[in-house]
């Protein structure tokens, strides 16, 4: 069995805060205790519905087996900056696509391009309606990214005044809808050998909360 991880290190980011606070440490103590906060939507993390649906459900909710089992992987690595993800690319990579599958999206983004730097929000390729359209049709379970899936969210990044609409974010105004849930910001998809494995990203039951980091990892035989 081999586990390859997805998960990108949480560390200081310009744009997802992370404070990493000693409430006692080994120079008056015998052990290191520390509490954390961090952004919720950044980094490697899972969204509960009701990060975008007003009556959906939070993440302690959220039954487990959203986040884990049979997987499949769909090679976009052609893809490169500003580029679309659309239904022609899915049909032509991805016919091994099964219901009820959790399908990655992989553009090597993150090799392409540094996930700290500020291109990589303002570069990256994104996820077209016709593109989120064919998932829901194959009635998959859950579809995970290894870059920004939304083009609004560099609107929003870098034009502070600009007044975004819902639909334009895309995958999870066409996706939640549907009860597909999201992975967002995996990266190692490259190591993924097989088209289909076995995978997990399991939140932690935050009550109340609208998404939670996670440990994703795929499992190859």
């Amino acid at each position: 069995m081999k586990v390859i991880d997805l998960t990108f290190t949480i560390k200081e980011h310009w744009r997802l805060k992370v404070k990493l606070h000693p409430l006692r440490t080994f120079k008056d103590y015998h052990f290191l205790l520390q509490s954390f906060h961090i952004n919720l939507h950044g980094f490697t993390h899972v969204d509960a519905p009701i990060h975008f649906l007003p009556d959906g459900i939070t993440m302690e909710k959220v039954p487990l087996d959203r986040f884990m089992g049979k997987a499949s992987i769909v090679d976009l690595s052609n893809l490169s900056e500003n580029d679309e993800v659309t239904s022609d690319e899915l049909d032509k990579k991805g016919q091994h696509v099964r219901s009820d599958d959790i399908v990655l999206l992989r553009t090597d983004w993150p090799l392409k391009c540094d996930y700290m730097s500020r291109d990589f929000w303002a570069k990256s390729p994104y996820t077209s309606s016709s593109a989120c359209e064919w998932l829901v049709q194959r009635r998959v379970k859950a579809v995970g990214y290894d870059y920004p899936p939304d083009y609004v969210l560099r609107q929003k990044l870098f034009n502070p005044e600009y007044k975004d609409k819902p639909e334009e974010s895309t995958t999870h105004n066409i996706f939640f809808k549907e009860g597909i849930f999201v992975i967002e910001y995996l990266h190692n998809l490259h190591q993924i050998g097989d088209k289909h494995f076995e995978f997990m990203a399991l939140p932690l039951p935050i009550e109340g909360a609208g998404g939670s980091p996670v440990r994703a990892i795929a499992i190859q035989e």
